[in-house]
Parts: C-alpha cells; structure tokens; sequence
C-alpha cells in the first residue's frame, strides 16, 4: 500500500547526498567555538538575512526562547497572535524561562499589523507589565502557511523602533514565504533584532534551528543555551545538513507550495469538506462535515497521514519527501471518501 505522510513538513529523511555532506564534515568541540562546520552555518545563515551573528540550536523553540530571554526582563509583556506558536506550542516556555507574559491578539490568519499592535502598548505604569517584545511568524502554521510581506513587516518595525520594543521572529518557514512573497531574505535584517531560522521543516535537515541577532545578542544567547542544555559538542554533523540544505533545497520549495494548490483546489470541490483556508505555501487547512478523526482514520486506511487541529480541522503538509506521483494518489483517495 502507498504510503503518504502529510503530517508535517518534520518528518522528511535526509537525501543522500546530505548524509554524504554529514559524514564528510569536519567537525570539533562547538562549546569551545571549535567546531568550523558549525562556525560556517552561522555565519552563512546570518549573511543571506543581513544579520551579524547566529546560534546552532537543536530546535526553533530553544531559538525562540532563548531570543524571548534576550529582548526581556521578568515581568515585562510581549505582543503576539494568539495562534503564535511561541505561545501555543512551546510548552509554557515564555512564563517558565523568561517570567514574561503575553498579551494576545486576533489577527487575520495569524497576520498582525501595527494598527493592532499599538493600542496594546502598555504605558508606564505600576500596575502594568513592561512591553518590551513584538513577536512575529512567518510562515503562520495555524494561520495554513499565510505569509507577511517586508511590506507588511515595515510599519511594526517602525513602530517598535518609536516605541522602543524589541522585534523578533519565529521564522520556521522563513524560505516559504520568501518563496511565495519574492522578498529577499537579506533585507529582513533591516527590520528584525532577532531571527529564528528553522533548518528542520521544508529544508529537509534531520535537526536545528538558527538564532541570528547582533554580535552582543548572539554571545548573551550562547550562555542562555548553555543553561538551557543546548551547548552541544561535535554537532558539525548536523551543521552540515543544515549547510547543504540551504545550498540544495531552497529554489525547490516551489514544488511543495504547487502541491499544496493541487491539493487545496480538489479539496475545495468535495462535498464532505466545507471550508479550505487559501493554499498560499506548503500547508493545506481545511474543514471537514464529519469530524476530523473519522476522515484521518479513513485516509490512514489508505496509506494517508495527516493530523486535525481542531475538531472539524484537517493540516496537510507538503514537504521534499512527496512526490508528484503521491500526490496523484492523494487526490484520487479524497475523491473516494
């Protein structure tokens, strides 16, 4: 039986020629600073977004976190959707590490602008906490891969500079958007003090995350991995599947966005499904009639993989491990249910 894991853009395998890349790479003791594979990932990933420095880390949330411990003090706010996965998905990590709370906001598709953002300021006052963050996504996972533009980017970074916060982002799909929007990634670092580059998603790398901030941020945010238990040694390995990632698998990620378009256009045309969100990257939400668990237990008899997030919710995620061939058989499978 075929077998389609629509999951998350998580689950891909390296390519051969990444293990090749992984098994050649030198390596050393990256908590002494020693190791070059990792050196020269920073490095590039901060040259491509304009940025002076970057961190290795196992994952985008430590990325995340630890920019949230680096742009706040205990008891100081930060702004975010309220489907941010910086305060959805990573365990309570914004309390628990950095004694901050989060004021949340209802954007379209997870799209905040300034004219939300600034109303929910906080002024000087005892009985409030500091704002002091902003905190974006992109692409918005929960927002089916919806995307901001630099024009969209502008006016929240003005008005973090007038206000004097801090703009981070969680940038886990970064190279979709960039893909779908046209922008080019070095212009983010105009606007952004701290970027979260996921290696690990649409890329294909088997782990790691990239934090990029200035040289000062970057040295503070290397201790804050090191308490976290982040600090690791000879992970020139995975450094260099990152590498080869952003070399090889960049200009591909077009392919997964047109299958998610394929997907999405014969979804919309099926009498058991009643909504789908616009496809504009590699993440496909739709909902369903029936509820969601019955419809993933009929395409899991098919060989289907996907997960609900919601009771009527459906996400299929399309990644470098789906073929077009699969993706024929997808369509035909819903067309069946």
């Amino acid at each position: 039986m075929t077998t389609v894991d629509l999951r998350s853009d998580t689950v891909t395998k390296p390519t051969p020629a990444m293990l090749e890349a992984m098994w050649s790479a030198k390596v050393g003791d990256d908590v002494f600073g020693e190791d070059e594979t990792i050196n020269q990932l920073e490095q590039k990933t901060a040259a491509i977004f304009g940025m002076e420095a970057g961190l290795f880390c196992p994952s985008g949330t430590m990325t995340n976190q630890i920019a949230i411990k680096c742009f706040t003090q205990p008891l100081d706010e930060l702004i975010a959707d309220q489907t941010a996965h910086v305060y959805r998905y990573e365990g309570g990590g914004i309390a628990f590490n950095s004694g901050v709370s989060t004021r949340l906001l209802n954007g379209y598709r997870g799209i905040i602008t300034a004219e939300m953002i600034e109303p929910e300021i906080n002024a000087e006052n005892i009985h409030y906490p500091h704002t002091s963050l902003v905190v974006l996504e992109n692409t918005v996972n929960k927002g089916g891969g919806s995307c901001y533009t630099l024009n969209d980017i502008k006016p929240i970074a003005q008005l973090c500079q007038d206000k004097g916060l801090k703009l981070h982002l969680d940038g886990a799909r970064i190279f979709n958007a960039l893909a779908h929007t046209g922008d080019k990634a070095i212009d983010y670092g105009t606007y952004f003090d701290g970027i979260s580059v996921c290696l690990s998603k649409g890329l294909g790398a088997p782990v790691g995350s990239v934090l990029l901030a200035d040289k000062e941020t970057i040295k503070y945010a290397r201790r804050i991995r090191k308490v976290l238990g982040g600090g690791m040694r000879q992970a020139g390995f995975l450094a260099a599947a990152g590498i080869y990632a952003l070399d090889h698998h960049v200009g591909r990620l077009k392919i997964d966005h047109a299958h998610a378009r394929i997907l999405g256009e014969e979804l919309g045309k099926l009498p058991w499904v009643s909504n789908v969100l616009p496809t504009e990257t590699n993440i496909v939400l739709f909902d369903t009639v029936e509820p969601a668990n019955a419809v993933l237990a009929k395409l899991a008899e098919k060989g289907i993989k996907a997960l609900d997030t919601g009771k009527h919710r459906i996400r299929f995620v399309l990644h470098l491990d789906v073929h077009p061939e699969q993706v024929e058989y997808v369509v035909e499978v819903l067309k069946e249910l």
